[in-house]
């Protein structure tokens, strides 16, 4: 086959059809709908689309304190256990923002599981939601000096009648990052015994109507899935317990382990 001529500027070159076929013209979805009766569909032309940007390179997955520049404005309200903190924030090219939070000691929960696998469980009314809970053995940083192990130890005895021999860390916890520095701790502890009768402690308040009772830690499980437990620390506690126990305890930390987020 010779060379094809090439078009001069300005004109068309001649379509070449061979001799038996004719050249297939497309009809439009109108023509194509008259004929078969079908309701035309529009096709959207192909459009060119940017390419999504490449994800950052995933580093450690770990929360840092790396606090921002900040300014107290103001500390509107100061209570017995907690502030409201009004700062004045420098997130950098995001602007300067105003923010308020709760300022708060801190709080530690226990885990008390005994020889049956069961979890201590306490039921104590909360006013701020209006309701009555089962949480963990709880209680506030609210001692001058006093180590977060040995404020658990104390809880759990005031509120459990109980003592443990073997501590471990289970998880900590900022059940309200956006609104409040609240820091929560939650210990694990085996090797129960009872709290001799006539040392136990005298519970006062919304403590004096406390009820204590071991739940096996399958249940709980079950009833922190099902929406039936509510508080932050035992929901936290009873999953994190379930999860080391299948893990033949490798979760646990010791109980002296570092805790960054702890309030001085």
């Amino acid at each position: 086959m010779g060379e094809q001529p090439i078009p001069a500027a300005g004109t068309t070159a001649p379509v070449e059809t061979p001799p038996d076929e004719s050249p297939e013209v497309a009809e439009s979805p109108e023509v194509t709908a008259k004929a078969t009766g079908e309701v035309p569909v529009q096709v959207a032309a192909e459009v060119s689309r940017p390419q999504p940007a490449a994800p950052p390179r995933r580093g450690k997955i770990v929360d840092t304190i790396a606090p921002r520049p900040s300014r107290r404005l103001a500390v509107p309200f100061q209570g017995r256990i907690v502030d409201v903190i009004t700062d004045e924030v420098d997130l950098g090219t995001a602007g300067v923002v105003r923010r308020e939070y709760v300022s708060h000691p801190g709080a530690v929960a226990v885990v008390a599981l005994d020889d049956q696998d069961r979890v201590l469980l306490v039921r104590q009314y909360r006013h701020p939601v209006g309701a009555v809970l089962w949480e963990l053995p709880a209680g506030l940083l609210d001692v001058d000096g006093e180590e977060p192990h040995v404020a658990a130890v104390r809880e759990l005895v005031e509120e459990a009648d109980v003592m443990g021999a073997t501590w471990n860390v289970l998880a900590d916890l900022l059940p309200t990052p956006g609104g409040s520095n609240e820091a929560i701790r939650v210990y694990l502890v085996r090797d129960l015994a009872p709290v001799p009768e006539d040392e136990r402690h005298v519970r006062e308040a919304e403590e004096a109507e406390m009820v204590v009772v071991p739940v096996p830690l399958e249940e709980a499980v079950q009833l922190a899935l099902a929406g039936k437990l509510h508080n932050a620390a035992a929901v936290t506690g009873i999953l994190a317990a379930a999860i080391g126990q299948a893990s033949s305890w490798t979760t646990l930390r010791p109980v002296d382990a570092h805790w960054g987020f702890r309030r001085r």
